[in-house]
């Protein structure tokens, strides 16, 4: 398209993406292999920081002599060894909105991939505190704009009418490499040399660079085209996600609703400067229920929310806390067992969010979370040293990932990836995602200080705190968050203009963008019109 483009605008909500194709499927479903190393690398330090040689090698302890009771990691090492991916990974994620509209979606994921490997061989070759330490602060950044932006990319691709059951997909391979990191801790515990945790740590690097070499032969996101006016690139881009010609009517369609929005939206609020283009995050007032501010506060808020469940407390410290029963005699294979719990139960996402929607979906998540969280933390209270008890609380604990597993865990991330305008995009799924790893490093540093033997020792209570912050998810789905089933982006942003989260679930598509810019004139449903690019 040199020099310029003949888009094909339309005013039929229904022609506004070309059919779902094979190719959409497989592309997106290779995107969020991402999910695995993210996953995996949040899954292996809860057991490494349970095997022997570990707390060995970190603290001098000698397992034969020390008291099982105190034969563990002081709770302030735990927590710096938690939580400093986190906070590496939280800085990662606010960086990685600049990169993705600066040198594109992809490349930002293949640059964060070589990140992580860099943090995952200084961790490798770690025989210290310090170095492992270092190592996952490093591989913090790496995740940081994997996990930010792969969810970007796989949004901005996604055909509608499976956007909830594609980006899912980036949940299920979180919960696969957990599983992963838990199947390695199991094999290596009893290894008494280096490759006990080293093993587990070395593995990783395998999931980056199969997703960095594999993001080579993938293409960019077309709306990052659009918003950097290269209109050629984007329609090309189509072509190959939608499998249609690229002057077929149904990719002319897509991208002039697409360019419509943007231009609409860059009214609204003027991108300027650099400084501008993070402040425009916070534009609009409170009132205006569409406005860029209240839709950065529901991001956040909602990745806030998807930790205050406490599921990471379990993949985290489950080892730990289940060593700390007292009654457990294998608390590795208890940890396996929860994850592929997690694994098993994500897939009822795939089905259930595009069928059931996202908000229903995540108020009945709430729910049953936060019932499941009271019951087991009343159990042990009450009859916490009864073997038999604590097999309840594990059942439990399980049927409480089932749920997370099934709602909020894919869910969040879903709407995340959906309720930004263009402009802003790729800083607000980054402020979000920031704000998932910003809340991560919270719980994890003060976990260990509340169940900690030697600090808080709450033991089973902890779960009375986890359900009364699952009381405020539930509230919070219900108040707040809106359905955004089977709109495009665009339809989205309409819908967010027009009705409230309690209303959104009613509202269909009456109009398009192109219609509205004057891209499409009235005498017919479609026409053909003249674009610069």
């Amino acid at each position: 398209m040199p020099g310029g483009a003949v888009l094909t605008a339309t005013s039929d909500v229904n022609r506004v993406e070309a059919p779902v194709t094979l190719k959409a499927y497989l592309m997106c479903a290779f995107a969020a292999f991402g999910g695995i190393f993210f996953g995996y690398d949040s899954g292996y330090i809860s057991g490494v920081m349970g095997m022997n040689y570990v707390i060995t090698l970190l603290t001098g302890l000698d397992p034969k002599t020390t008291p099982s009771s105190q034969f563990a990691l002081p709770s302030w090492k735990k927590s710096a060894i938690t939580s400093i991916l986190s906070a590496g990974t939280f800085f990662g994620a606010l960086m990685a909105g600049d990169f993705a509209d600066y040198i594109g979606r992809r490349i930002t994921i293949i640059l964060g991939c070589i990140v992580f490997i860099v943090g995952v061989i200084l961790q490798t070759a770690s025989a210290s505190f310090g170095l492992l330490v270092a190592g996952r602060l490093v591989a913090g950044f790496g995740v940081g704009f994997v996990s930010a932006i792969i969810i970007l990319y796989m949004s901005e691709i996604a055909p509608r009418k499976v956007r909830g059951a594609l980006v899912s997909g980036y949940q299920f391979c979180i919960t696969i490499g957990l599983l992963l990191a838990s199947c390695v801790d199991y094999g290596t515990q009893n290894r008494t040399d280096s490759g006990s945790y080293r093993i587990p740590i070395a593995i990783q690097m395998a999931w980056a660079i199969i997703l960095g070499t594999g993001l080579f032969l993938l293409p960019e996101s077309p709306r990052y085209y659009v918003k950097t006016d290269r209109l050629d690139k984007a329609a090309e881009v189509l072509s190959r996600l939608r499998g249609q010609p690229r002057d077929s009517e149904y990719i002319q369609q897509e991208l002039a609703e697409i360019v419509a929005n943007n231009e609409y939206e860059l009214q609204l609020v003027p991108q300027g400067n650099y400084f501008d283009s993070w402040f425009n995050c916070f534009k609009g007032g409170l009132r205006n229920r569409s406005s860029n501010l209240r839709r950065t506060i529901l991001g956040t808020s909602m990745q806030m929310m998807q930790q205050w469940t406490g599921i990471n407390f379990i993949f985290y410290f489950g080892t730990t806390f289940f060593q700390e029963l007292g009654t457990i005699s294998n608390p590795f294979l208890i940890s396996l067992i929860t994850t592929l719990v997690n694994v098993c139960s994500t897939p009822v996402s795939f089905w259930a969010i595009e069928k059931v929607g996202r908000r229903p979906l995540m108020i009945w998540g709430a729910l049953a979370m936060l019932i499941c969280e009271f019951i087991v933390a009343i159990i042990g209270v009450t009859d916490g040293k009864n073997p038999a008890a604590v097999k309840a609380m594990i059942s439990f604990i399980c049927i409480y990932i089932f749920f997370f597993a099934s709602t909020w865990g894919p869910g969040a991330w879903v709407v995340i990836g959906e309720i930004f305008p263009l402009p802003i995009r790729s800083r607000g799924v980054a402020l979000s995602t920031a704000s998932n790893w910003l809340w991560n490093c919270i719980i994890a540093v003060i976990t260990p200080y509340m169940v900690g033997t030697d600090k808080g020792n709450l033991g089973a209570k902890v779960f009375f705190i986890w359900g009364a912050l699952c009381t405020c998810c539930f509230f919070y789905s219900y108040f707040l968050i809106p359905e955004t089933k089977g709109l495009t982006l665009e339809q989205v942003d309409r819908m967010l203009e027009e009705c409230t989260p309690r209303a959104s679930s009613k509202w269909v598509p009456h109009s398009t963008f192109a219609a509205d810019m004057g891209l499409a004139e009235e005498k017919s449903a479609d026409q053909t019109i003249e674009h610069k690019v």
